[in-house]
C-alpha cells in the first residue's frame, strides 16, 4: 500500500483528533469569556448579610451622634464594603466607634455621588485605618460623572476634585464605573442610573460641566447597592438622586420577578409633594418591598407615609437611626427612639 492510500485509510481517524482537539481547546475560552459559561455564577446569592448606619440625622440609641450625612456599613459573606462617608471629617469614626466597629479591615468604599454630606469622612478614616491597615479604605468605587466640575459664583463646587487628589496621594485608588457591575459575588453597583420616570429628586438648581456641555446638575453619577439574596434584593442608597423607582426598576431589569426585601438609605423624599409620596409608595408596591429603613434625606413623614400606603408593619418600616441594622432573615433592628 502506497503513502497515498494508507493517508487515505487515515482520514476519518484524523478529523475525528482534530474534532476532539477542537472541543478541548475550546473550552477554556468558553469558561473564560463567553456569557453561557459566566451566567451561573452571574447573580450568585448572598446568604448572610448585615447593614449598619454609621451616619445619618438621628441617633437611635445614647450612643454616636446624628448629622445631616450618610453612611453605612455593608457585611456581606464575609465582604465588607462602607457606603458613604458622612458629612464632618470625624462622624462615621467616632460613631464606628462608639458601636464598636472595626473598620480597619474594610478595603472597599462607594461613594454614591459627590455631595459633601456623603464624602467628607474620606480622608480621615484613610488616614486612621492606615495606621492599623495600609490597605484599610484603599479602593473607591465611584460613577462616571462625580469628578465632572460643578461651577458656582463662589467657585468650583465639587469637593471630590480636590478630593481625589488628596486621597491618591495616600496610595488609593478610584475606580470609576461606566455602567452597572458586581463588585463581588451578589453585590451589584448600579452605576449611573437611566432615568425612566421624571422623579427629580435632588434639591439644588447647580450646573456642571458635561461632556455635552454646562447643563443642570442632575447629579448623573448617582448610584446604589443592589444585593441579592435568596429572599430578594437588599438595595442601599445615598441619597437616591436617581428615583428610588428607576433605581428599582434598573435593578429589577438585571433581577427580573426578584421582590425587594429591603429599602436602606436615602430617598430625597423629605421636601416631597403628597402627590409625589403617593406615586412613589404605589410605585414601590409593585416591587414587593417588605422592609423600610428611611434615613438621611428620606424625611420623617415621608417614611411613615409610605409604610401606611404599603401597609408594612411599625417594626418593618423605620427611620433610620446611626446603629440602625437590618440583619438578612431577622429584619430591620431600629434603635429606642425609631421602635
Amino acid at each position: 500500500m502506497n503513502g497515498f492510500s494508507r493517508l487515505i485509510r487515515m482520514r476519518p481517524y484524523v478529523a475525528l483528533i482534530a474534532l476532539l482537539l477542537s472541543i478541548i481547546y475550546a473550552q477554556p475560552i468558553l469558561a473564560q469569556g463567553s456569557p453561557a459559561a459566566s451566567a451561573p455564577n452571574a447573580h450568585a446569592p448572598i446568604h448572610t448579610l448585615k447593614v449598619t448606619l454609621l451616619s445619618t440625622m438621628l441617633v437611635g440609641d445614647t450612643e454616636g451622634m446624628g448629622e445631616w450625612g450618610f453612611s453605612a456599613l455593608i457585611d456581606a459573606d464575609g465582604h465588607r464594603v462602607l457606603l458613604d462617608t458622612g458629612a464632618h471629617p470625624h462622624t462615621v469614626l467616632q460613631n464606628a466607634r462608639d458601636l464598636q466597629i472595626d473598620l480597619s479591615t474594610v478595603k472597599e468604599v462607594i461613594l454614591t455621588h459627590n455631595h459633601w454630606d456623603h464624602v467628607s469622612g474620606l480622608m480621615t478614616l484613610r488616614r486612621e485605618m492606615m495606621k492599623t491597615n495600609p490597605s484599610a479604605l484603599s479602593v473607591v468605587h465611584v460613577a462616571r460623572g462625580i469628578f465632572y466640575s460643578r461651577p458656582s459664583q463662589q467657585g468650583e463646587a465639587n469637593t471630590m476634585i480636590a478630593l481625589k487628589k488628596e486621597y491618591e496621594a495616600t496610595g488609593g485608588k478610584f475606580v470609576v464605573h461606566d455602567e452597572a457591575g458586581e463588585i463581588f459575588p451578589g453585590a451589584w453597583l448600579t452605576g449611573p442610573v437611566p432615568r425612566k420616570y421624571p422623579e427629580r429628586n435632588w434639591s439644588a438648581s447647580g450646573k456642571v460641566q458635561a461632556p455635552e456641555g454646562l447643563v443642570e446638575d442632575t447629579i448623573p453619577e448617582d448610584q446604589s447597592l443592589v444585593l441579592n439574596t435568596p429572599q430578594g434584593l437588599v438595595v442601599v442608597t445615598g441619597c437616591g438622586h436617581a428615583g428610588i423607582i428607576n433605581i428599582l426598576t434598573f435593578a429589577q431589569s438585571e433581577f427580573p420577578d426578584q421582590p425587594v426585601q429591603a429599602v436602606i438609605g436615602g430617598l430625597h423624599l423629605f421636601s416631597a409633594t403628597d402627590e409625589h409620596l403617593n406615586w412613589t409608595a404605589d410605585k414601590l408596591k409593585d416591587f414587593k418591598v417588605s422592609n423600610l429603613i428611611g434615613a438621611h434625606c428620606t424625611g420623617i413623614e415621608a417614611v411613615y407615609r409610605i409604610r401606611e400606603r404599603l401597609g408594612l408593619p411599625r417594626a418593618s418600616a423605620v427611620v433610620g437611626t446611626v446603629g440602625s441594622t437590618f440583619v438578612l432573615g431577622e429584619g430591620v433592628h431600629a434603635g429606642p427612639i425609631a421602635q
